[in-house]
C-alpha cells in the first residue's frame, strides 16, 4: 500500500489525487482483447487516468499510474529533501496554493508560483532542443509536443483513421474526420485503438491532467514520455533519457 507513513496528513490527499487508472488497469484491458501491439480491436477503449493524479505521480514506479514500459525501469518516489516530500509539505491544504517562500530557500529564481517552472534539478537535453537551461517543466512540455506528434504520425503510417485530442471534451480523443488537426463537431470519439496506440495515448493524458508532474516527479514524468516516443516510433534524435535514481 502507497503511504507517506503513519498519521501522516498527506495521506488523505492521495485518496483522490491517485488516479483511477493505472498500469494494471492499461494491462488488463489489452490483455482481454487478446490481440498484438499494432493490431486494433473493438473491445480497446480508451483508460482516462483521471485529474491531477499528482500522488501517484509523486510515487512513480511504487504508484504504476502511468504507464511503464516492461523493459524499462523507472525512478519510484520522489526524492525530495525532507519536509518538502509530502502534499502538505508543499501546498496550503485548503487553497492548495504553493509555498512559494519555501521554495526561494533553495531556489532563488522562485519569486512567484509561476517560477516554479522554472526549476532544474538535473542536468541534460531531455528533450533535444538544445537547451539545457530549461525547467523540468520546458522539457516535459516539448516531450509532450513530441509524443502528440508521434501518436498522429502512428495512426497514419498504420492506416488508422486521424486521431487528434481536445483536453476539454470527453472523451478526448476523437477521430479526426477532415483531417484538419483539430476536433470539430462533427468529430466522433476514437474508437480503433491498438495496445501501442492506447499506452501513448494514456501517457499523454496522465501527463496533461497533472499539470505539475514536473514538480511531483519531474525526471520519473520524463522517463515515461520518452519511453512513449520511442515505443510508438516517434524520432528521438537529441533525446536524453534520464538515469534512473537508486532507491
Amino acid at each position: 500500500k502507497i503511504s507517506f507513513g503513519e498519521a501522516n496528513d498527506s495521506n488523505l490527499c492521495i485518496n483522490c489525487h491517485q488516479g483511477r487508472e493505472s498500469k494494471l488497469s492499461v494491462d488488463s484491458a489489452i490483455s482481454a482483447a487478446g490481440v498484438g501491439d499494432d493490431e486494433t480491436s473493438e473491445s480497446l477503449r480508451f483508460r482516462n487516468p483521471h485529474y491531477f493524479a499528482a500522488g501517484a505521480t509523486l510515487f512513480g514506479a511504487d504508484a504504476m499510474g502511468a504507464y511503464m514500459y516492461d523493459s524499462k525501469e523507472y525512478d519510484g518516489k520522489d526524492a525530495h529533501v525532507q519536509g518538502f516530500d509530502t502534499c502538505s509539505g508543499c501546498h496550503d491544504a485548503h487553497a492548495l496554493s504553493v509555498n512559494v517562500e519555501s521554495c526561494v530557500v533553495c531556489h532563488p529564481v522562485v519569486q512567484t508560483e509561476a517560477d516554479i517552472r522554472l526549476i532544474r534539478i538535473t542536468t541534460g537535453d531531455f528533450d533535444g532542443d538544445g537547451d539545457e537551461t530549461e525547467g523540468l517543466a520546458g522539457e516535459i512540455d516539448t516531450l509532450t509536443e513530441k509524443l502528440f506528434a508521434a501518436i498522429q504520425a502512428y495512426a497514419t503510417e498504420n492506416e488508422l483513421p486521424a486521431i487528434a485530442y481536445d483536453a476539454h471534451r470527453y472523451p478526448y480523443w476523437f477521430a479526426d474526420l477532415n483531417e484538419n488537426g483539430v476536433v470539430d463537431g462533427d468529430d466522433t470519439g476514437y474508437a480503433t485503438w491498438t495496445p501501442r496506440l492506447l499506452k501513448a495515448a494514456y501517457n499523454y493524458q496522465w501527463t496533461l491532467k497533472d499539470p505539475g508532474a514536473f514538480a511531483h516527479n519531474g525526471t520519473f514524468m520524463i522517463q515515461v514520455l520518452y519511453d512513449s516516443i520511442q515505443d510508438i516510433g516517434g524520432d528521438l534524435t537529441g533525446m536524453v533519457r534520464p538515469a534512473v535514481i537508486a532507491p
